[in-house]
């Protein structure tokens, strides 16, 4: 117990002793008017006490939090599937993993799914040659987050890129699709990746 409460509780007892007393001269009821006084200024010291220490564990707890937050980061390439094409909405499997700290994106499906709830930086880039319409498409589920799209421009090669920080719940996956009659390419210099990190959790 602090000093200042052992006096508040030491104040109560003299007024208990005082009120069961009934004594009614003037200057006993001085005095205790005093003891109340003083009883009233020490519980106020001890509130505003209080209320900071709330405020310190409120920040305890938040720091705590914080150190808890899971490390999330991964980043991954088409690798070497050289020329991909489709005719209908494709799946895009990006194999070849370079970081995936937290094991959050699955190599077999190409799925990313947010392990807890907040904002992610995700970005990627895609490169073809110039021969056909390039595409990549984030989804969110079922739906488009991002996308790049690049017509053919007889320069031999086109890359484009795309990001944004997003908020995800728990559980939410995102993934990229190759949308039809387009095409992507890559090779073992990583021309085509998938990537993101955990900013910060909500």
């Amino acid at each position: 117990m602090s000093e200042m409460a052992k006096q508040a509780v030491w104040f109560l007892a003299v007024l208990c002793i005082f009120a069961s007393s009934g004594l009614t001269r003037e200057e006993d009821v001085d005095a205790i008017s005093q003891l109340s006084e003083q009883m009233s200024t020490i519980l106020r010291k001890l509130q505003a006490k209080n209320e900071e220490q709330a405020s310190e564990i409120l920040a305890l707890k938040e720091r705590l939090n914080a150190l808890e937050t899971p490390r999330v980061a991964f980043a991954a390439s088409l690798g070497t599937n050289g020329l991909m094409n489709t005719k209908a909405f494709k799946t895009l499997i990006y194999k070849d993993v370079l970081t995936n700290v937290g094991n959050a994106y699955n190599p077999k499906t190409g799925i990313f799914k947010a392990p807890v709830k907040g904002v992610y930086y995700i970005r990627f880039t895609a490169n073809s040659p110039t021969t056909d319409t390039m595409s990549a498409v984030l989804y969110k589920g079922e739906t488009v987050m991002l996308i790049v799209h690049e017509q053919p421009s007889g320069e031999g090669s086109d890359t484009a890129s795309n990001g944004a920080p997003l908020l995800l719940e728990e559980g939410d996956e995102l993934h990229m699709e190759l949308w039809p009659n387009t095409q992507i390419w890559d090779n073992s210099n990583h021309h085509s990746t998938f990537s993101g990190f955990l900013l910060f959790r909500m």
